[in-house]
């Protein structure tokens, strides 16, 4: 035992070696990390994209088109946003993941055509600019661009980040859909997959009163079946991704209105499919950031920060969020002061709202009882 002992103590690292070697673990980049950088394509980074139709893309030989990563402050390693450009009259290369992605279209027009892993059925479907649907995992599905003269460029939105934080490496959740097992069907209940998504108030997050179900969306712009009850007097619809942990929703605004301050957690995604406003973001006790967005922006708010969405545009403002499955994610009101009140919030928020609809020749709509009376309250909020 003396022996052994002696061995193992000889082999071992001395104090200091050891102490290395835990911080280079702890400071070596985590594999979603060190996989985007080996793609080769660009990865936009910050706190938020003015416009998605214009930034920079990077030929991707593998899924023979152009791409980028977006990964911005306030993903924290959580998710993740990719743009894909799918060349005019051109179809990619058939791909397959272990883990669902949501897509929304900004702009083009194409096809989807999804083959299941355990029977090789199949659905093709059609979308436009400002669709949304999902690409169920362990199926195989093919992206093509239905026009001959114009690129389609699309939004992904998945949790791969996290999905490589518990130990699979990126490349073996993009295997080629050999799987036997799915828990999607193509048809179920009578329904088709990919039909266009109804109402279905029990698929949702309970009390939500306006919850619509299914794995595509044609038209979000179209889209008008909405309920009130949000702070600033706006509306919002749940959009439920059937059988899969993707959360989204779509709130609008009216004009001359803006959003309660509020905060959670990470990694939503923040993609306006129409208007033109302003977010203020900021950690609490410090500074204030302003971005200033219109139709295709993006931004992240980061973890536990403050933001407030304002609408400065002659129309309604829409804006689309992504989320984490509900056990991961943090809403706004999961601790006290997770919300600021219009009449606790510092007077410069108001006047620089109304400053900047004043130099549109515009004027806030905002009711004045929002600001002096503490119970005022516009109905339940969320994001």
């Amino acid at each position: 035992m003396i022996g052994s002992g002696a061995s193992e103590t000889q082999n071992a690292p001395t104090g200091e070696a050891l102490a290395q070697s835990q911080a280079s673990v702890r400071t070596r980049a985590p594999a979603y990390e060190r996989w985007i950088q080996s793609v080769g394509i660009p990865i936009h980074r910050g706190y938020f994209i003015e416009d998605l139709r214009t930034i920079e893309l990077g030929w991707w030989a593998e899924r023979e088109c152009n791409s980028a990563f977006v990964q911005l402050s306030g993903q924290e390693g959580a998710s993740e946003n990719r743009i894909t450009e799918i060349p005019p009259g051109q179809s990619l290369p058939p791909l397959s993941f272990a883990f669902d992605e949501a897509v929304y279209v900004i702009d083009g027009r194409g096809l989807t055509t999804v083959t299941m892993a355990h029977d090789a059925s199949q659905r093709t479907f059609e979308w436009g600019k400002h669709s949304m649907f999902v690409l169920p995992r362990n199926c195989t599905f093919q992206l093509g661009n239905a026009s001959g003269t114009a690129p389609a460029r699309l939004l992904h939105y998945n949790y791969l980040p996290l999905v490589t934080v518990l130990g699979p490496a990126p490349e073996l959740c993009m295997a080629d859909g050999s799987s036997s097992f799915n828990t999607y069907a193509l048809v179920d209940d009578g329904r088709d997959m990919f039909a266009r998504a109804e109402l279905d108030n029990s698929a949702g997050p309970p009390g939500r009163r306006n919850v619509w179900s299914g794995n595509f969306f044609p038209d979000l712009l179209a889209w008008d079946a909405l309920v009130g009850g949000r702070a600033g007097g706006g509306t919002t619809v749940t959009m439920h991704f059937r059988d899969s942990p993707i959360r989204t929703h779509m709130s609008v605004f009216p004009v001359g209105t803006y959003w309660q301050a509020h905060r959670h957690g990470p990694g939503v995604s923040i993609v306006i499919p129409r208007g033109e406003g302003y977010s203020t973001l900021w950690r609490e006790g410090e500074e204030m950031m302003v971005v200033h967005w219109h139709e295709a922006s993006l931004f992240v708010p980061p973890d536990r920060w403050f933001h407030q969405h304002f609408n400065v545009a002659p129309t309604e403002t829409r804006y689309l969020a992504f989320h984490l499955p509900i056990s991961m994610s943090t809403g706004w009101r999961s601790l006290p002061g997770d919300q600021i009140p219009y009449s606790d919030e510092h007077p410069i928020v108001r006047q620089m709202f109304e400053d900047e609809l004043r130099r549109r020749g515009a004027f806030s709509r905002m009711p004045d009882e929002a600001y002096t009376d503490p119970a005022f309250t516009w109905g339940s909020d969320s994001d």
